[in-house]
């Protein structure tokens, strides 16, 4: 396997350019870079961190986070050959504060608001409470794209003692946490603020009340709950904290090196550091990265529904290229809707065939690197998706050997065993073709000089041999076009695309005709000028 640390060093690639702040997040002797180490010297694994809420189910958002996280780790571990770690951390210990809307058993749930989400009952009666079976979701969702993790649960740190000593110096700063918090809330809020969540004795709720600190080291905290003073030790799960101050915490407790979040958390991660800071620790490296927007132009919001599911993409386009997609300038925003799947499925594969070409220091610099870590498929296809999908659109209800029948057609050798690839698009095109495509189709009548040219184009059609080269077939179109009567080229293909397939734009017309065949292009003329 090609050694790409030399290349790795130079690469300007965003995932060596995270990779290389973790190189200088320890020092050795003359401030060299150094590994991280513990206390007799041996080396730790350089610990990486992603946050998972499990009051819903994982999403789109989570599968960025994780697969970005997971190629700054691989190109770490490219740059230096030192052990990593990647927790997957799961919030599980916070209050239940509104049932969701997709969920069973709704009057039951309203029961148990404001509990640990780990007390409060699994709505779909599989696991021994909500939090586990959303965590049981995450993981299954984590396994099935293959991420190599380690699960922890919130609530088990806190009940095991864990997060104790840690707790115990939150309790020993604590007017000095308030005084980074307070300037941050409003008036009412800091009336009621604290960064202790006591757990009340008396119903189990997660308590949002005014703490005492009584004996830091001890863990003892005084606080009203309905009506009673209580004096209670908060450690081993007794409380836990507010989630600024948990999340500090958390990077204390666990020595956690990187940790990237969206542009929406911005000012929670400065406060976080400056609490970190007030620990003794010091805050994680990590990539602020932008938000998805829809086809609009507006954030994704999963309350308003107009985001895309990871399950949409994977029903439109292959996992490898949602990978593509989102490893591409995750510091600026991008749309993420049905419409860019085609462009980032044949893009995949154009890097991907690409990158065997390259030397070591554009490999770094291609995406499909960082989506294979390296061990990049040799094999090819003989098709673009947008191809794929023109052949679809004009053979309507075709099922899937018909459409291999064409593809043989054009590439004698195709077939499901030696292009797997290509069989699972094929299935993509269709779902893409029946939702998406088919309800906007409308082939146009051609008007003026498109009638004549596409006489014409039928009269050269007729005249090749079966079997003639795209490139030729190109050539005839691309003639017919100049000496046509357009003003432009644009508008013959346009005219093209219109009158022939139904659509706005299309693929290269000699590769289509090549594709779909001579004779069958040919009634499609028939049928447009008919």
């Amino acid at each position: 396997m090609t050694d790409y640390r030399e290349a790795a060093e130079q690469s300007k690639a965003w995932p060596f350019e995270e990779a290389r702040k973790l190189l200088k997040r320890y020092r050795g002797e003359r401030g060299a870079a150094a590994p991280k180490t513990g206390p007799d010297g041996e080396i730790l694994p350089m610990l990486f961190e992603t946050g998972y809420g499990p009051s819903g189910l994982p999403h789109i958002g989570t599968f960025n986070e994780v697969l970005r996280t997971t190629m700054v780790r691989h190109a770490y571990e490219t740059l230096t050959g030192y052990p990593t770690r990647l927790i997957a951390f799961s919030d599980d210990m916070d209050g239940f504060r509104k049932v969701p809307t997709n969920v069973p058993h709704q009057d039951m749930l309203a029961e148990h608001l404001n509990k640990p989400l780990t007390q409060v009952p699994d709505p779909f009666g599989k696991y021994e409470s909500f939090a586990a079976h959303n965590n049981a979701m995450l993981r299954e969702f984590l396994d099935r794209f293959g991420f190599d993790y380690e699960f922890m649960s919130s609530t088990d740190q806190y009940t095991s003692g864990r997060f104790d000593p840690t707790l115990k110096l939150v309790l020993q700063c604590y007017d000095q946490i308030m005084d980074i918090m307070l300037p941050t809330l409003g008036k009412e809020r800091q009336a009621t603020y604290s960064p202790v969540l006591p757990i009340s004795p008396k119903s189990g709720h997660v308590l949002q009340v005014p703490v005492e600190v009584i004996d830091a080291e001890a863990g003892i905290v005084r606080f009203e709950d309905d009506g009673d003073m209580i004096e209670q030790n908060i450690l081993s799960g007794r409380a836990k904290l507010q989630w600024k101050v948990d999340w500090a915490m958390r990077w204390t407790a666990l020595g956690v090196d990187y940790e990237m979040y969206g542009k929406d958390l911005t000012d929670s991660g400065i406060v976080s550091g400056k609490i970190a800071k007030t620990l003794g620790a010091r805050k994680p490296e990590g990539l602020i990265y932008e938000l998805f927007l829809d086809a609009k132009g507006e954030k994704i919001s999963k309350s308003k529904g107009n985001g895309l599911s990871i399950e949409e993409w994977l029903r439109y386009g292959s996992e490898n290229s949602l990978a593509f997609y989102i490893y591409r300038e995750p510091k600026s925003a991008k749309q993420l809707h049905m419409g860019v799947i085609p462009k980032a499925v044949d893009e995949y594969f154009q890097f991907r065939a690409n990158w065997h070409e390259q030397t070591p220091d554009k490999r770094l610099g291609n995406a499909v690197h960082h989506v294979h870590n390296g061990d990049v498929p040799t094999d090819t296809i003989p098709v673009t998706f947008g191809l794929l999908l023109n052949l679809v659109g004009v053979m309507g209800d075709a099922d899937r050997d018909q459409i291999w029948g064409y593809l043989r057609q054009y590439a004698p050798d195709a077939t499901p065993e030696k292009y797997p690839d290509l069989d699972e698009l094929i299935g993509n095109a269709m779902a893409y073709h029946k939702d998406f495509v088919a309800p906007t189709l409308h082939r146009r009548k051609p008007e003026g000089v498109e009638v004549a040219a596409l006489e014409r184009l039928d009269s050269e059609l007729a005249a090749l041999p079966d079997g003639a080269e795209a490139e030729d077939i190109q050539t005839i179109v691309y003639t017919i076009g100049k000496e046509g009567g357009f003003d432009n080229l644009r508008d013959w293909f346009k005219a093209l695309y219109e009158t022939l397939l139904g659509s706005h734009q299309g693929p290269r017309m000699g590769s289509f005709i090549a594709l779909y065949g001579i004779e069958n292009t040919r009634k499609l003329i028939a049928e447009a000028l008919a």
